[in-house]
Order: structure tokens, then sequence, then C-alpha cells
């Protein structure tokens, strides 16, 4: 053997590799061991995404004509209860098994009703590893099952089986329940459940579903001026995706009179599609299948894009509104002030990987491209005035682009890739590793200022901001890309802003940081900037926020000293606890400093709280719901004040709209 091949055995600390070598691992331990691979991660969106797969199973028996109604409950001690009053999971003896097969559902992947075509049409869930991964990662899982006459309950813990299958009551109604309590040995960074995103979703599938009720209750006791309530929530809807456009475009003034919906099961894909045009300057469409919200898109989405330019455009043609226009429209400007949602059941889904987020069916869009197509022709024709004006606004978007492109060329001359200067104000990085890169956008020059004296030069960058950059939720396109600001931006990040016939369209593979931090003071204008390019990013460069390089750095609030002795404290809780403990002394009192900006810290202040990783809180922005994010930002960046009002005083303690 070659003196190479013992270094290589050394090293590898092994001289044989056998058979003994080759670990198999059974029932759900692998669930256990690669948890992200089942669930996305195992932090705050994994967590939530134990009570989505429970909820799920639910809404299948819904979709199969079997349940009404569906209760989840956060306990106090962060476990979850999701009953329904479907027909229940079966508990008669599974002969191949060898076991209930209840117990076959819970602890066995890839098995289920979904893969029966007679008993689930169509399913969510239809890879079968919902409610067993939930039992997998979960320190404890109660199910409860009525059917039979019988009520069922069989305990688990980490996957594992606790207890027989056992009947403990007699009962004429039928449903399932199951409790489950996520294992902290899997979910290390957080066990606690965020309502308002759980509300969110179930809102979501209220909408989509027609004729379903879904309550949320949270018994973890909330004390408002000294008084002790739980929360709830209750959704129905009997309009479905009528109601859903009403409520995403509470805040936006409609262009036409009606919401134009669509409804058609003449093929064996049901299309329902519900549209609105508005005043605004955005396109907000959303697609799903089988209630599962695809993201990016799919034959779905491109069969309604493709009827609706079609469509349209051959109205407009035939009334000769487009004559006196000297140059061509494209897609883009049919689809801006657009809200729609675009919902199919398929009952044999393909979607890109197990995260189902493009829709790969080539049938689908043949069945949703006709069924747009036929109907939407049928309404323009009915509704004249509606039709007139949604061309006009179409011609208005399209002399808008034109003027944007001009702007847009220039953007996209000045970047990065293209060779030019970076801009006068970007206080660079050395590194060129953007994967260990970061920048900081910072509000104003004088706390930019600051941040370049106390930031690591190696990989931290800075780019100041003047001001509050402009609102693009009230903008038109060409003003955004004239604005200074986010020339800068663009610029500064290195990405491609996309091209005319689809000006979101973003390029990432230039992308500088991997990291871009938005850092603004910690008082209602530092708010108000940060949300203002929360909203820029969420309108035109959604895909970074998507693959996770937005993030929000968080400031203390305040300084609290007793002689020597300095604490920052980031919320009023902590400061109060804080006084309490460093007043207990008698050497002196306590001096509470408010930091009401960044400036007002030195450099190394600043570089010990808010931009070390060693010690910064940084708060990752991620998009839970894009239609829930949709409405928000729409809310509070829009025109409305009444909405944004209430919205501020009724979550002003609870409101987390950056996660």
């Amino acid at each position: 053997m070659s003196d190479r091949g013992k270094e290589l055995k050394e090293e590898n600390g092994s001289t044989n590799y056998s058979a003994s070598n080759i670990q198999v691992l059974e029932g759900l331990e692998a669930v256990r061991l690669r948890p992200a691979m089942y669930i996305g991660d195992t932090g705050s969106k994994g967590l939530h995404h134990l009570v989505y797969e429970v909820v799920d199973n639910s809404i299948d028996e819904a979709l199969a004509g079997y349940c009404n109604r569906i209760d989840v409950v956060i306990n106090e001690d962060q476990s979850i209860i999701i009953s329904d009053n479907g027909r229940g999971i079966p508990v008669d003896y599974h002969e191949k098994e060898k076991k209930s097969a209840l117990e076959v559902v819970l602890t066995v992947l890839h098995a289920g009703g979904k893969f029966d075509k007679d008993s689930y049409k169509v399913s969510g869930g239809l890879h079968g590893v919902g409610v067993s991964c939930v039992n997998a990662l979960s320190m404890k899982l109660i199910a409860e099952v009525k059917r039979d006459g019988n009520v069922f309950r069989q305990e688990f813990s980490r996957g594992k089986p606790t207890t027989e299958l056992q009947v403990i009551g007699n009962t004429e109604e039928t449903g399932t329940t199951i409790t489950f309590l996520p294992d902290e040995q899997i979910f290390t960074q957080t066990t606690i459940f965020n309502f308002e995103i759980l509300e969110s979703r179930l809102r979501e599938l209220a909408f989509l579903n027609k004729g379903i009720k879904l309550t949320l209750t949270d018994k973890r006791e909330v004390i408002e001026n000294g008084t002790r309530s739980y929360r709830y929530a209750e959704f129905y809807t009997q309009a479905g995706l009528k109601e859903f456009i009403k409520f995403l475009d509470m805040n936006r003034e409609p262009l036409i009179e009606n919401i134009i919906y669509i409804e058609n099961d003449k093929s064996e894909v049901p299309v329902e599609v519900a549209m609105q045009y508005n005043t605004s300057f955005s396109e907000n469409v959303h697609s799903y299948v089988n209630n599962i919200n695809t993201i990016e898109g799919g034959t779905h989405l491109t069969g309604f894009r493709s009827a609706l330019t079609r469509t349209l455009k051959k109205y407009a043609d035939d009334s000769g509104m487009l004559s006196k226009l000297k140059f061509d429209i494209n897609g883009d400007d049919f689809r801006e002030g657009l809200t729609a949602v675009i919902s199919v059941k398929v009952a044999e889904p393909q979607f890109e990987g197990q995260t189902k987020t493009k829709l790969g069916n080539p049938e689908v869009r043949v069945a949703v491209d006709q069924a747009v197509s036929e109907a939407l022709a049928n309404y323009l024709e009915e509704n004249p005035k509606d039709a007139r004006n949604i061309v006009q606004k179409v011609i208005l978007a399209a002399q808008a682009r034109h003027a944007a492109r001009k702007a847009r060329e220039l953007v996209q001359r000045k970047t990065v890739l293209s060779g030019s200067g970076l801009p006068g104000k970007l206080a660079d990085c050395s590194e060129k590793d953007p994967t260990v890169s970061e920048i900081f956008l910072v509000e104003g020059d004088s706390a930019g200022g600051t941040a370049k004296q106390g930031r690591d030069r190696r990989f931290q960058a800075i780019l100041p901001l003047r001001g509050k950059i402009l609102n693009v939720e009230k903008a038109m396109q060409h003003k955004i890309f004239d604005n200074e600001e986010i020339k800068n931006i663009f610029t500064a990040l290195g990405v491609s802003i996309g091209t005319e016939e689809d000006s979101k369209a973003l390029n990432l593979s230039g992308l500088r940081y991997h990291k871009v931090i938005i850092m603004t003071d910690a008082d209602v204008d530092g708010s108000h900037i940060a949300t203002l390019i929360m909203t820029f990013f969420f309108r035109y460069m959604t895909d970074l926020i998507n693959e996770g390089h937005l993030y929000i750095a968080t400031p203390p609030l305040y300084l609290v000293k007793k002689g020597k002795e300095e604490r920052y404290c980031w919320n009023e809780e902590e400061r109060q606890k804080t006084v309490e403990e460093l007043g207990k002394g008698k050497d002196g009192s306590v001096h509470v400093q408010r930091y009401k900006g960044l400036g007002e810290m030195n450099a190394e202040q600043l570089w010990a709280t808010t931009m070390s990783p060693e010690t910064r809180i940084l708060r990752q922005v991620t998009i839970e719901s894009a239609a829930e994010a949709d409405r928000i930002f729409s809310m509070l960046m829009g025109d409305e004040v009444p909405p944004r009002r209430e919205f501020i005083e009724t979550h002003a303690k609870y409101a987390n709209i950056d996660a």
C-alpha cells in the first residue's frame, strides 16, 4: 500500500468500510435527524409548519365533503390542540403493518389516505409525511378519534407510541383531535407560537374554502390595563375568493365597480379566480393549488396571465382605444393595479420539491387559460364602463413604463455589473466574498458617520440614506427609478433590476452582500423609515427577502448606569427589571439614558450593541404570508388613514409586521 493510502487511513480514523458502516434509520428517526428536510427549518417557520400540517389534514376532509368546522387552540404550555368534525382517522387493524390504522398514520412516513384516489380527490399534504412528522418532532402527542360510536385515544412521544389504542368513551359524533407539544430538543430557537401568524393562515384557508368555519383560541393570558383576557378569532366566508379580494383591497381605491369572479369546473381541474382593478401602481396576484400558496407561481399563473393579456388586448384593439398609442403594450401593463387570487384543485399536482412552491402540471395552464379567457371576454362585453376604465389604466401604465425605461436603463448602467462606480456615500468593505459581507442601510449622514467609525471594515459596508426614501406604494414606476436614494441602493447591492417585460424580475447573481441590514433610530421616525425601506424591498426585491438576505438591526432603547456598571436595555420591561436590580444597593442612584437616535451613541457603543456579530440582535425579515404582507403594506403605506389608525391602536403591543 502506498504511503498516501496509509495517510488516508489514518486521516479517516478507520481501515475498514463495510456493511457495519451503513446506518439504517428506522421509523421516524430520519425526521428527527434531518427535520429541516421535512418542515423547512427548525426555527419559527418550521414550528408553525407543524400546525399547518395537521390543519391541512382537516381541510382535506372538508374538501372531500366530510368536515365543516376546524378549531385550533394554543395552550399556556405552548401545546396545540387541533379538532375537526370529519370522519375521524380510521382505527381498525392494519393487516400489513400489524397495528391500528391510527398508529400507522402517526408513525409511518408516506402513510395516509392521500394515496388512495377513492379517499381524497384532492389534497394539500400529498406526500403523506404531515402528521407523522408532527408526531416525530413532538415531545408529546395525543390523538383522539370519534368514530364508530366510540372515542379512541392513543399517546405518543417523539414519534413512538407510549400507550396502546384505548376506548375511553362513547359518542355519536365523528372527528379527530390532535394535541401536540413541540420538542425543545428539535426547536432550540423557539417553541412559542405567534398568534398573528396562525391567524393569517386560518383566515386564508377560510377564504379559499367557503363554507368552512375555522377558529383560533389563545389561552395564554394577556394582561392589558390590569385586565386579563384571551385572544380569539373566527373565520367563515360564504363568498370565498370575492371576500378575499375585498380583504386584500380594503385600503385601495377600486377602479371598477365589480369584483370579477370566475368559477369553472367543466374540466378535470376546477378553477376559481377573483380579480379587481384599483388605482394603485402595483400588481398583487396570489396563486394557490389545493390551498397551498404557490409563491413561485407555476402553470396556473402562466395560464392566468396569458389569458388576461390576450383577452384584454383583443378588447382594447377592437375598441380602437390603442390606435393613438405610439408603442406596444406588454403583460406588465395589463397587470398594473390588479389584485387577483387564483385557486385550482388538482388531483395529482406536480410540485417542484417538498416545499411545493411552483406547479408544473401542463394541463392546468390550459384549464386556467380557457376558463379565464371565456369568462373575462363575457365580462368585458357585459360591463363596457368597467372595460373602458381597465383599458385606460393599461394605456397609462404603458406610458409610465415607457418613461420608466430610460430611468431603469440609467440605473442599470450605474450598477457594478456594468463596470460603473459605486455610490459616492457608500463606505465599502474590503471583503469581496458576498457570503461573508454585509451592508448597513443607515438613516442619515450623522448616524452613517458613527457607523463608518464603529464598523469592521473587513466585511461591513455602510450606505447612508438621506432622510425618508420615496414611498413606493404611492409612486409611479418611473418616479421610483428616478429616485436618487433608490438608485443608490440598487447600485450598491449590485443587482439587476429586470426587464421592460417584467419590471420586478430580479437577478441576484451579482448581489455583493448576503446580509442587507436596515439600521434606523429606535423612534417613530426611525420606524417609519424602516417601513418605507421594507415596502421598497417587498414590492421590488421580493426575491431578496425570500432568499433570507434582509435583516433589521435592533439598537438598544436605554442605557442604565449605576456607578461604573452599565447595562443596555432593548425594551421597557428590560429597563424596569434592570433599574430594580441595580437600585437595590445603597451606594448611589440609578441613571437611565433614553437613546432617541443612533447618533447619540459613540462608535464603540454602536459596535458593541448593534453591529458586532457577537452581541447584536438581528431580526430577519421573512414573508410568512404574501397575501397578508401585501394587505399590511398597502394599509400602512397607502392613502387610507382610518384603517391605519385602527391597526395601530389595536395592534400597538402585538404588531410584528417585519417578521
